[in-house]
């Protein structure tokens, strides 16, 4: 396989240069954004709109460059995220619209609306083939994510206490994946019940289509051999009561994740934009940020997301540890077992960003080798 190209521009400007917003409108023209045709086609722009209280995610003046390039090439574009699986300020579509509009994804800020890619309660979503797949056959995938004609990931680079970093592959797979979908690539898809926080509404018993929970005594319990790992329970629990059992480990948590992209993506037209800025040790779907483990880098385009990631990966290598931040932390604690370019790890030792990066290349997402194109 022969390199993809990766575009890189940092974020210097010389006084009374181009604003940053002008700068990425150029790289991804450099990229071959306009070589896609838009006329008329629905765009799905995949992005995070941050959690409450979270202030690293990327500002929707980033986000606007996008759509305003998609509607002069004549497209129809969209904002959309999927809802989260756990309990926080988007785990469902109306509170998950609050928190996009507060941070200023909105059609006044952006020129374009959201949509919640698996709707009002996390539960409309397609089955789509994943190709090549070698964990997984079919993926949950939000309804509108899978509707859309082309897909266009914005991703805000930074890192992921399971995934060692968030990335495009993260960005698409992860975030494309509806609530149930979700709940697969974390886990082996089977749930049960706290009784403490049970109610006994009987929610999960009239959803379920194969009649695994069942009410005792005001309480629900589900039957693990007839529990298919739908997830619908656990989106509509109102309390919260309904958990997966047990969690993936890394290794398979990441294959998942690169054949979840790979399904979203399959036979679309796509371009990939990911910012190296506010690099937090952790996810945005945290309600709170630390201190970015890097300095900021810069902007990279690329059709290949794949190797878009690779390079990312390799600049936030490459660069400085920032003082106190959890790196750098990290790094002073204990120096020898800190050896090494793999600042992911070392930040959080339990990741594992290497593996869907090999998975994703072993299933023909893409390649690892690269161009970087300055």
């Amino acid at each position: 396989m022969t390199k993809s190209k990766v575009y890189f521009s940092d974020f210097h400007m010389p006084y009374g240069g181009d604003p940053l917003p002008v700068k990425l409108a150029k790289l991804m023209k450099k990229a071959g954004f306009n070589d896609i045709d838009f006329k008329d086609k629905f765009v799905a722009i995949k992005m995070h709109f941050g959690e409450a209280g979270n202030l690293a995610y990327l500002r929707p003046n980033y986000a606007k460059v996008v759509v305003d390039m998609v509607k002069a090439a004549g497209g129809r574009p969209f904002l959309t995220d999927c809802n989260t699986l756990y309990v926080g300020s988007r785990k469902h579509a109306l509170e998950h619209l609050d928190t996009a509009y507060t941070n200023g994804f909105n059609p006044l800020c952006t020129g374009c609306h959201v949509i919640i890619a698996d709707g009002l309660k996390g539960t409309d979503e397609a089955l789509m083939p994943v190709p090549n797949g070698e964990v997984l056959k079919e993926a949950k995938i939000g309804k509108a994510l899978a509707d859309a004609d082309i897909i266009i990931s914005l991703t805000h680079f930074k890192g992921h206490e399971m995934a060692g970093f968030g990335g495009a592959i993260k960005n698409v797979g992860m975030g494309g994946g509806s609530r149930a979908g979700k709940m697969e690539q974390h886990s082996n898809g089977k749930v049960a019940v706290d009784q403490e926080k049970c109610v006994g509404c009987g929610r999960c018993v009239n959803i379920c289509a194969h009649g695994a929970p069942s009410i005792t005594n005001r309480k629900s319990t589900i039957d693990t051999n007839k529990c298919l790992g739908c997830g619908r329970c656990l989106a509509l629990c109102p309390t919260d009561a309904i958990a997966p059992i047990s969690w993936q480990a890394a290794t398979t948590f990441n294959k998942k994740m690169a054949e979840y992209a790979a399904a979203i993506v399959n036979g679309k037209p796509q371009f990939h934009i990911s910012l190296i800025v506010d690099v937090s040790p952790n996810c945005d779907c945290h309600a709170e940020n630390d201190v970015p483990i890097v300095p900021d880098i810069g902007m990279l385009c690329s059709t290949d997301m794949v190797a878009l990631d690779q390079a990312c990966a390799d600049l936030v290598n490459a660069a400085e540890p920032c003082p106190g931040s959890q790196l750098y932390k990290n790094i002073h604690k204990d120096p020898e077992a800190a050896k090494g370019d793999d600042f992911f790890h070392i930040t959080t030792p339990d990741s594992d960003w290497k593996t869907c990066l090999e998975h994703a290349e072993k299933i023909g997402m893409g390649t690892r080798d690269y161009e970087l194109i300055k």
